[in-house]
């Protein structure tokens, strides 16, 4: 055994992780949990909160991420804020490295989560979180009565300009072809709804903003046509990226079980991934919801099962 063996080592800081490290923790588990580069995970890019129970008049992510560590801490977990860089999960004890240094572990809990897909402009990245957002369902409530565009032409953007007219005025569906790849029922369900209008064989150019200090606010996008070249100026307020999501699972491939985008496969109706005693919570295996609350249970869920496999092997 090397020095640096833990009984649970969690890999990433978001909901999910320090959840799992907060149960861990308090059953005497002494998790240690790799930060990573963006500790505290997406929430970190998230300014205001206002869906998770708990925060009545709302939080700043940071400030909610936060929090999360100082529990997790309280109750014996150390922090370290480094990447994981590579893992061998076929022997035990596992075997996880941070650039050259090595650590082992009884067990691993992956909740290094996913990222929404951006556009590759850099003023969408200047504006992220000041309109522009990649989860209608996090800051829909946001732009009551305003003007808001979705970019993309799946199932996923549909859903979200669906959704988003529960708030908006009006939403544009800016997608790059002339026609949508949603499923059917969705695509007609869109198209009789009377919020929502297409602009076809569109992008967005660059997201328009004004600055007043240190306060930042989305005020339209540039459109161009694909076929034409013409550009042009949409007005809105807000602008949802809804081209996909990308798991973070690039150092666990060829470990363990994933789908065809990357998501890890979970065996049966727990946490368990394809290797025993490695564990995923949080976006990392979920492509449907992507909420804190949810990464946050199953961060919980792969916690106790964490436990239980412990208790489980030979002394």
């Amino acid at each position: 055994m090397t020095t640096n063996h833990y009984k649970v080592i969690i890999i990433g800081s978001g909901p999910a992780g320090f959840t799992a490290a907060i149960y861990t923790g308090r059953a005497n588990l002494s998790p240690l949990v790799f930060e990573g580069s963006q500790p505290g995970g997406q929430l970190m890019i998230t300014t205001e909160v206002e869906n998770y129970p708990g925060f009545p008049d709302g939080v700043m992510g940071p400030e909610m991420m936060d929090l999360f560590r100082k529990q997790a801490e309280i109750f014996g977990t150390a922090c370290e804020t480094k990447d994981i860089t590579k893992v061998d999960f076929s022997v035990r004890p596992f075997k996880l490295w941070s650039g050259d240094e090595l650590y082992t572990a009884d067990a691993v809990i992956i909740a290094t989560g996913a990222k929404a897909k951006l556009l590759n402009i850099e003023s969408g990245k200047k504006y992220f979180g000041y309109g522009v957002s990649a989860c209608a369902t996090c800051d829909g409530f946001f732009f009551k009565n305003l003007e808001v565009a979705v970019v993309g032409g799946g199932d996923t953007a549909i859903e979200e300009a669906t959704f988003l007219t529960k708030f908006a005025s009006k939403v544009t569906l800016i997608h790059r072809r002339n026609e949508l790849r949603a499923s059917k029922i969705l695509r007609d369900r869109a198209m009789k709804n009377p919020k929502i209008e297409f602009l076809w064989d569109s992008v967005v150019e660059e997201v328009l903003g004004k600055e007043e200090g240190r306060r930042k606010s989305m005020t339209g996008l540039k459109i161009k046509n694909v076929k034409t070249g013409e550009v042009s100026e949409l007005k809105a307020e807000g602008l949802f990226i809804a081209i996909g999501h990308e798991p973070n699972t690039q150092i666990f491939k060829g470990q363990l079980a994933m789908d065809e985008v990357g998501y890890i496969k979970l065996a049966g109706k727990g946490t368990a991934t394809s290797v025993p005693g490695v564990f995923a919570a949080g976006d990392v295996a979920d492509s449907v919801y992507r909420q804190a609350i949810t990464a946050a249970g199953t961060g919980c869920a792969a916690a106790i099962d964490v436990e239980r496999y412990l208790e489980s092997l030979p002394r």
